[in-house]
């Protein structure tokens, strides 16, 4: 029986820490994505608050966490985020391997091994005077690349990436390209995924073809996998939305999310070098991202405050009450945040506006992080709880 038909405060009574749960299953691993959240918390939700066949969305959908497991649940997926890369490893990650993908992707795998050996070995023999590896393959126009890539790594990068345009179909080449971004970060010179700082990296020619290699092989295994489990009669719908535009979709029966805690990341920032290989429009993304550590800890009269975040949610709640089915719930994993100094509750941001839209608050339990969990912005503190903040939506 679902909880709202028995007691609403069994909700409360879960337990949503998920100690030592295995969390990179199937496509989940198949690219970093800074604080996403585990897949036990949305499939815990989705079980709770949902039934199969319901049409289950995630308005901040990020790397596809809620996504992959609305699927594996039986449910029909829709996913909103204005970040094209969230887009793009959100499509690889949800993506059903047709016939000949899986031979179509390992051949690729083969040639990036090979091509590999060729340069690696690459002028040990006496009779072998070939010098560096250089592809004919178009890469961006971009300084960027000069900055934070060897020039061997970027000649490698962009045969790479000509193999992966060139695959024929869609399906196959969302795959490659997931693969591809996953590798761009470790063989640049920016020091991870949650410190944009440039350091130099012990890389070799050939390197970054093995990495490809090792890369594309794990997620040809993983969306293999997930292709055998996965209802091929489920629909999947990814877009790239900027919320605070309300942009049109189709009504969702449940929603459950992790939205972007204000001051706390700039995705914008820390996925550029990918975002510029992928001939993603960057600009515009750091425009439109919401919560960007970027835009509050500005000093000028035009930088983002608390009133900032509650007035952006107040939108973005209208805009979900209007797609949300009467009597649906709406489920948001949110910690706290530092603003100038100031301790903010954003579950309290979040409830407050959604008060106002027609939700009423249903639960609220309390998950704690691990304590070796890494803090993405230690400047701002290290995030000990999570709150998970259960609203209904009481009027049409």
């Amino acid at each position: 029986m679902p909880v709202w038909q028995a007691d609403a405060s069994r909700l409360n009574r879960l337990d949503f820490d998920f100690n030592g749960s295995e969390t990179g299953y199937l496509t989940h691993g198949l690219h970093p994505y800074p604080a996403k959240f585990i897949p036990q918390i949305p499939n815990t939700l989705i079980r709770e608050l949902s039934r199969e066949r319901d049409v289950v969305a995630d308005i901040f959908c990020g790397s596809g966490t809620t996504l992959v497991e609305a699927l594996l649940l039986n449910r029909h997926a829709i996913g909103f985020d204005a970040n094209p890369l969230a887009c793009l490893i959100t499509r690889g990650k949800t993506t059903r391997l047709g016939a000949g993908d899986r031979e179509v992707l390992l051949a690729t795998v083969q040639r990036a091994q090979d091509s590999a050996d060729r340069i690696l070995n690459a002028g040990k023999t006496l009779f072998d005077a070939a010098g560096p590896f250089r592809s004919s393959a178009d890469r961006p126009a971009d300084p960027a690349l000069d900055f934070w890539f060897a020039p061997f790594v970027t000649e490698e990068l962009a045969e790479i990436l000509s193999w992966c345009r060139h695959l024929p179909n869609e399906a196959a080449q969302t795959v490659a390209l997931v693969a591809f971004s996953s590798i761009i970060v470790a063989v640049s010179k920016q020091d991870s995924d949650t410190r944009y700082v440039r350091r130099q990296k012990k890389l070799v020619p050939g390197e970054t073809m093995l990495r490809f290699a090792r890369a594309l092989s794990k997620a040809v295994s993983a969306v293999g996998a997930f292709t055998e489990v996965v209802d091929p009669g489920l629909r999947r719908e990814i877009f790239r939305a900027n919320l605070l535009e309300e942009p049109r979709s189709r009504p969702f029966d449940f929603m459950v999310c992790s939205p972007p805690y204000p001051n706390a990341y700039s995705y914008h920032l820390y996925h550029m070098t990918r975002m510029v290989w992928l001939g993603m429009d960057q600009a515009k993304f750091k425009r439109e991202e919401i919560g960007s550590h970027r835009k509050y800890s500005g000093n000028g009269r035009s930088r983002a405050t608390v009133g900032t975040f509650q007035s952006e949610m107040r939108t973005i709640l209208r805009w979900l009450a209007s797609h949300l089915k009467t009597g649906g719930y709406a489920c948001f994993v949110v910690g706290d945040s530092t603003i100038r100094g100031e301790r903010t509750s954003n579950a309290d941001l979040i409830s407050l506006a959604a008060g106002a839209e027609g939700f009423v608050e249903v639960a609220r339990p309390t998950r704690r992080l691990q304590a070796s969990k890494k803090a993405f912005n230690p400047a701002i503190g290290k995030i000990r709880e999570e709150r998970i903040l259960v609203l209904r939506k009481e009027r049409g």
